[in-house]
């Protein structure tokens, strides 16, 4: 039976623990550099693809409680609000792809993986720094100067990867020109009906707006991006200004302001990117999630690849257990195309929300409305290669 050693306490790496458990894997150990295990504070959207995983790994009831179910997905001008466009969720969503579209907050979700875990007495060990990966034994060095060995390594240890590190040597990742803003509200603090029930996309110049509810609808979450090349920032954990937020979009429609008016405390940091790699794996050691397809969050994927990952790779694990130069090989053969595709139309679609000529924003919503109002059949379509992907029908 394979030894699997885990870099990274986080979504993809939880994740990728519980589905090696529910393949039938015993020696899981996930190594944290954190000295407590905890979900930061944002929110993040689960698309179908990824909460049919989750489903699948037994988490459907845990889920119900601190997700919220939006009815849509609204496409507004940055100071009318005028709706452009308009795509379902809810109903429409679970009945087209068999799982439903959720909003979360990330810390529940970890708070979540991590229970399924410990019902399942996953070896955690948190305070454990990677500070090096030998992938032709699989040894991982820890901060401390202890070291540890496996059958197989998976850096799951995000966009900084010491995993990647240890694969592909040392590099930096590309500062993108787009700082992040990120606070939530408690809704009891909002007038009535202020937020709709959906994902909210507010279009404007060289910058976009997004809100929507998390925690059953008893918070509300926004992310604020704007392109600020002087600011390059990378830390989840670095406090804003509330008022030079405020000054980003001063412009616009009014409810932005309530909303940013509302806030005790704002975050704020610089956004990276990197290319697709051209391989995940050397040896004993692979990558999954950030640390291999890092990726901006304007598609809402970046934890949905993840979840995504982690359910492939436990399965060609099962399917190649004596041959693990074969399970990575695999792994990376159905996983590059897609996460690869996704780090593209990412870039593309934040191009598209910060579009600041009048010609090139008037076909963009035309575009979209047309597609939206008048053929929502073949507008739905177009993520049906995104949402209706079935990693569990295709690999159990």
């Amino acid at each position: 039976m394979l030894s699997i050693g885990i870099v990274g306490a986080g979504i993809g790496g939880l994740t990728l623990a519980l589905a090696c458990r529910d393949n039938g894997f015993k020696y899981i150990t996930v190594y944290e550099q954190a000295d407590r295990a905890e979900g930061l504070g944002a929110g993040i959207q689960l698309s179908p693809n990824a909460t049919r995983v989750l489903h699948a790994l037994k988490l459907r009831d845990a889920l119900k409680e601190p997700a919220f179910y939006p009815r849509a997905v609204h496409f507004r001008t940055s100071r009318s609000g005028f709706i452009v466009a308009q795509r379902p969720l809810g109903k429409f969503s679970e009945d087209r792809y068999g799982a439903p579209y959720y909003h979360i907050h990330r810390a529940d979700l970890h708070q979540v993986l991590l229970d399924a875990a410990s019902e399942l007495s996953i070896d955690i060990q948190l305070d454990r720094c990677c500070t090096d990966v030998e992938p032709k034994d699989g040894s991982i060095t820890f901060e401390d100067g202890t070291s540890v060995s496996h059958d197989v390594v998976v850096g799951c240890d995000g966009i900084h990867s010491a995993v990647r590190a240890a694969i592909h040597g040392p590099d930096e990742p590309r500062f993108t020109g787009h700082v992040a803003w990120r606070a939530m509200v408690p809704v009891e603090r909002l007038p009535k009906q202020l937020i709709a029930p959906t994902a909210t996309v507010w279009m404007g110049p060289r910058k976009h707006f997004v809100h929507y509810y998390v925690r059953g609808g008893a918070l509300v979450n926004f992310v604020g991006i704007v392109e600020n090349p002087s600011w390059q920032e990378e830390s989840w954990r670095t406090l804003g200004d509330k008022r030079e937020l405020a000054n980003e979009f001063a412009d616009w429609h009014a409810s932005l302001a309530t909303l940013i008016d509302n806030v005790d405390d704002c975050y704020k940091w610089a956004l990276y990117d990197r290319d697709p790699l051209p391989n995940w794996s050397v040896g004993h050691a692979t990558l999954l999630g950030d640390a291999c397809h890092p990726m901006l969050p304007y598609m809402a994927q970046g934890a949905a690849m993840a979840i995504e990952d982690a359910w492939v790779l436990s399965r060609m694990l099962e399917h190649y257990e004596e041959d693990i130069a074969g399970a990575f090989s695999e792994y990376a053969k159905y996983r590059k195309p897609r996460t690869a595709k996704v780090q593209i139309g990412s870039r593309a679609q934040g191009k598209s929300f910060h579009l600041d000529d009048g010609w090139s924003i008037f076909k963009r919503n035309l575009r979209l409305g047309l597609g939206t109002r008048f053929l929502p059949e073949i507008a739905m379509q177009q993520l049906d290669w995104l949402h209706g992907y079935d990693c569990i029908r295709g690999f159990d």
